[in-house]
């Protein structure tokens, strides 16, 4: 295990299971049990967790074997949790932070454990797999080599897939797990009308609770907000 601060906050780096593993720990002061779970891409677009962090919250991150979401990284995540909120105290539910393919890892994992999550900030999420990776709708990207790689999948294969996180969304409004979703009006990487508004139209068809920022003029990048109160309220709402 290694110290060094992040922010200001005191961080540690640790090896959990064999995989890299930080936690993020907020000042005495102000600490309270609740977590963020940054699902993928630690170090990126980190103003919001920051704030959190200054708030009591703490953050958390494990390294994914790919980006993709493999079932192993789910399984690892809840054991990660569960680790958590035996050695550290923490809450036993997390709040999935999931940015561009951590949405997909954060959509998954809340439909795969649902008890372990009270409820998610997706932010240009990846929830369909015919759109990107595979490049097969309005997009303008095409990682399927990527994918294929890191899962073994065939084109052929994923298009009869059943398992997308667009295919996970009764299980997350079943269980009444609060979705706050941003994403960017110009998102030609993982378009919204693809991704996002299948989720939207879902969430209001089975009055799930939701609430859905865009940005006008953004593309992929950058995720977040240049304000990100909005989405720290409704974390603080739902963290239960």
């Amino acid at each position: 295990m290694t110290e060094s601060t992040w922010n200001g906050f005191r961080r540690i780096d640790f090896l959990f299971e064999g995989r890299e593993a930080i936690l993020v720990f907020p000042k005495e002061e102000n600490k309270r049990p609740y977590w963020l779970f940054k699902t993928e891409y630690f170090s990126a677009f980190q103003d919001m967790e920051a704030k959190m962090v200054g708030e009591g919250w703490h953050l958390a991150f494990i390294q994914n074997k790919t980006r993709w979401c493999l079932d192993e990284d789910l399984d690892l995540k809840k054991r990660f949790a569960d680790y958590l909120a035996k050695e550290y105290g923490l809450y036993e539910k997390c709040v999935p932070v999931g940015m561009s393919c951590g949405g997909l890892i954060g959509t998954k994992f809340a439909a795969k454990y649902p008890e372990k999550v009270s409820c998610l900030y997706l932010d240009a999420p990846v929830l369909n797999l015919l759109s990107i990776p595979a490049g097969l709708g309005v997009g303008e990207g095409n990682l399927f080599e990527e994918f294929h790689t890191a899962t073994g999948m065939t084109m052929s294969e994923l298009i009869c897939y059943r398992e997308h996180p667009i295919d996970k969304l009764s299980i997350l409004t079943d269980n009444h797990i609060p979705v706050i979703l941003v994403y960017g009006e110009a998102d030609t990487l993982v378009p919204y009308v693809e991704n996002g508004a299948i989720l939207e139209k879902h969430y209001k068809e089975n009055r799930g609770i939701l609430q859905v920022i865009s940005k006008p003029g953004c593309g992929h990048h950058p995720h977040g907000l240049e304000h990100p109160e909005p989405v720290m309220a409704f974390i603080e709402e739902h963290k239960e």
